[in-house]
């Protein structure tokens, strides 16, 4: 396996459809391809408008069962026609009343690897989640994939600091984090939540968000998608806040092993000290 690893994310705008959603994301990951990428990531919920913004049992229409819906399989075809991993968020029916909010990791050769689930679950305004979702009960898996070991935490997720570090645990060399957050809620966390947490737990992170607004309420998604290294520090631009982008990056993963060199944080953890974080 290559040190280097050529990565790419889609931040992506609404197109008021399933069918060319999906197109369109095709089409993204076949310029990712065409341009050398070995791993390409979709925002939460990709194939269909954040519909979380309201309540209403109409949206359960968007749920497919993960990995034999009709959207991962397609994402399969996808992987093994442009030899590249997948990350594919969706909205996973399990059976009846049971849903979820979730990530399948498809490898390059079209090979389910597994899922994620998403495991804390926001009910605020704008972000009624616990309408549709139970939270996830799938562990931190960390992916084997043809380009290096891959986890997956989805958005609000990114608030919890405990699922992080156990990805890392885990093995995680990058973790993608599709999300949909809006610019007035947490704009300014996005910059440090997800760096701050590829420096505590040493490995390369793949922020997501959504762009524009979509019918379903007011939401204003601000893009500035990214990849942070080991170090905290953006690999290449931010991208656009407003505006639809494929984002393509080199990641030396062999600056993990240098950094877990100097700064020692998982030799120095003390897990016998933290039981504490684990009461109720």
């Amino acid at each position: 396996m290559a040190n280097v690893v050529r990565a790419a994310l889609v931040q992506a705008t609404w197109t008021g459809d399933t069918e060319s959603m999906l197109a369109k994301h095709e089409e993204h990951a076949r310029e990712a391809a065409r341009r050398g990428a070995g791993i390409i990531g979709f925002q939460e919920v990709f194939n269909s408008p954040y519909f979380c913004q309201v309540q209403d049992a109409e949206h359960y229409r968007w749920a497919e069962p993960v990995p034999d819906g009709p959207t991962v399989t397609r994402m399969r075809e996808l992987a093994r026609e442009t030899g590249m991993v997948i990350v594919v968020p969706v909205f996973e029916v399990e059976q009846p009343g049971f849903h979820y909010n979730t990530a399948a990791v498809i490898d390059a050769d079209g090979t389910v690897l597994g899922k994620y689930r998403k495991h804390h679950i926001p009910q605020v305004k704008g972000f009624w989640e616990k309408f549709y979702f139970r939270p996830g009960n799938l562990g931190w898996p960390v992916f084997d994939t043809a380009v290096g070991k891959v986890g997956v935490y989805i958005c609000y997720d990114r608030h919890f600091p405990e699922g992080w570090r156990q990805l890392g645990l885990n093995g995680a060399q990058l973790v993608y984090n599709p999300s949909a957050t809006h610019r007035g809620l947490s704009s300014h966390l996005w910059r440090l939540e997800q760096p701050a947490a590829a420096v505590a737990n040493e490995y390369f992170v793949a922020a997501i968000n959504r762009v524009g607004q979509e019918e379903y309420g007011d939401n204003d998604f601000y893009g500035t998608s990214y990849f942070v290294d080991p170090r905290g520090q953006f690999v290449g631009d931010v991208a656009d806040d407003s505006k639809e982008e494929l984002v393509v990056r080199d990641l030396d993963l062999g600056l993990i092993e240098e950094v877990r060199r100097q700064w020692a944080f998982y030799r120095d953890r003390r897990p016998d000290a933290y039981e504490g974080l684990v009461r109720p």
